[in-house]
């Protein structure tokens, strides 16, 4: 079971290994979602710890409907990152009818840098979370897992179809589902037991004052230690 986490620097990284969670989500800018972080910032956190850390890459808040010159762009930063030592990166894309931008996942693939892929809660933008899902299981190989709350603000309000996601996921040996957002302590328990997903990702809910502004809270990932280990 994968304990995965939301972490802005080299603190948070350090502080989040040492409470025992499996992998890190870095990114910056936190209040707008999660966007690129810096080289600097990249740099410090994979030299300061030893677990997974899956990059961010989305070069603003708005949309995630991107034009061919800001796809240009996103290219480039997952190059840079390589260089930097970065495996796995976090990023997600759709078209303006709403379905996935498989373009823009084949462009990354045909960098040739093996990266490990999560494709984030664009995939909650989506017309049809079944057509998105089946959409990309050619592409799992490098397309790892998917972070999505259900197609819902909530894991909590999105809980059936996430249930019926992972089931999928199973049946069909696509990309694992990674189910995130509002997922706390208090309600971890509750979800997994319907959902049973083989990893969940947590952001503010597991810091002190639920602030992302605070560390975290080992009272909290004890709890989800206690529940998915």
């Amino acid at each position: 079971m994968i304990i995965e986490v939301i972490v802005q620097n080299f603190v948070d990284a350090i502080k989040a290994e040492e409470l025992g969670v499996d992998r890190l989500e870095l990114v910056s800018a936190i209040e707008e979602g999660g966007l690129t972080p810096s080289a600097g910032v990249v740099k410090s956190v994979l030299e300061n710890v030893s677990i997974p850390v899956q990059v961010m890459v989305r070069p603003h808040g708005y949309s995630h409907v991107y034009s061919k010159d800001e796809i240009k762009v996103l290219l480039e930063d997952i190059k840079y990152l390589h260089e930097l030592g970065v495996k796995g990166i976090v990023i997600g894309a759709i078209n303006p009818d709403h379905t996935v931008n498989i373009d823009l996942i084949e462009s990354i693939i045909h960098l040739g840098l093996d990266l490990d892929i999560t494709f984030h809660r664009a995939f909650d933008e989506v017309r049809s979370l079944e057509e998105a899902y089946r959409s990309l299981i050619p592409y799992s190989k490098h397309v790892k897992r998917i972070l999505t709350s259900g197609g819902k603000s909530t894991c909590l309000e999105g809980v059936n179809e996430l249930q019926k996601l992972v089931e999928l996921s199973k049946d069909l040996n696509g990309p694992e589902i990674l189910p995130g957002a509002g997922l706390s302590s208090t309600n971890i328990k509750e979800i997994h037991e319907q959902v049973k997903a083989n990893q969940y990702h947590f952001g503010k809910a597991v810091r002190i004052n639920d602030l992302f502004t605070e560390s975290f809270d080992s009272n909290k990932i004890d709890v989800l230690k206690g529940v998915l280990k």
